[in-house]
């Protein structure tokens, strides 16, 4: 019988799941502040008297970054131009086709944090699992870190994927990516350390940056892979529609097959 697995996290108030000036913030108002709120929209209104049990409605206030939570990153968040000097797709010019298809986990967990995965990398756990790509797979990197979500080090913990693994993955046809990680790139102050040393520029971002020659989008801060098989489930990661926005939230989900 089919199975849906929740492949998003929830987003959380305060907690420390990005850098201090991307953590959510969120504003609680309760059924009784609610109340209170409902007699500025009907005159005379009494809550005690004319509402169930005195109580309103309940609603948040949220302060977000479009890459809190689990999101779809657009080609807009990696540079302006795509494809070799098209104008990059923000969030809501993504083709829903891309945002569901056949998927292909990777696993990498056995990778240390911060290891930069290669193309032979890939090449090598496909040909493991007996599994080709195909144009319009999505394909989910399980390194690990969602077990670390909501605690300091969160934000040091998986692999990254460089450059050169994430054209081959494009080369292949793949328009959406995904990892578990906070970043589809190694930890940012994995990257940070490294170009304090060599001063080399071409290391910063690499993945990102490998929207600039061939447009893709990828799925950060994923969750629940170690629940997936190697394939035989279809991904569903829909973003929300966010005018000209680099990125857009997701409910991501897999739907497997057979279970």
């Amino acid at each position: 019988m089919p199975k849906f697995i929740d492949l998003s996290i929830a987003v959380e108030n305060d907690l420390p799941s990005d850098p201090p000036m991307m953590i959510p913030k969120i504003e609680y108002t309760d059924h009784v502040e609610g109340a209170k709120q409902m007699t500025l929209f009907f005159d005379g209104l009494n809550p005690a008297n004319d509402l169930p049990n005195g109580k309103g409605w309940a609603i948040e206030m949220v302060h977000l970054t479009t890459h809190s939570g689990t999101h779809l990153d657009a080609p807009w968040h990696y540079h302006p131009t795509m494809d070799q000097g098209k104008k990059a797709l923000t969030i809501d010019e993504i083709p829903l086709k891309w945002c569901t298809g056949s998927g292909i986990k990777l696993d990498f967990r056995h990778f240390d944090d911060g290891y930069q995965v290669t193309a032979n990398d890939m090449e090598l756990v496909l040909k493991e699992m007996n599994i080709t790509l195909k144009p319009g797979n999505i394909v989910l990197v399980n390194t690990g870190a969602d077990q670390h979500w909501g605690k300091p080090d969160y934000l040091l913990k998986g692999c990254g994927m460089g450059k050169e693994a994430t054209l081959w993955l494009l080369n292949q046809g793949i328009k959406v990516v995904g990892t578990d990680a906070w970043s589809w790139d190694r930890p940012l102050p994995v990257t940070a350390e490294a170009f304090k040393r060599s001063k080399d520029g071409s290391i910063i971002w690499e993945g990102h940056f490998a929207g600039i020659e061939k447009a893709y989008c990828h799925m950060e801060k994923l969750t629940h892979l170690d629940q997936l098989p190697p394939s035989g489930f279809t991904v569903f990661c829909f973003p929300v529609k966010i005018k000209r926005a680099s990125a857009g939230w997701v409910r991501a989900v897999a739907l497997v097959e057979d279970v």
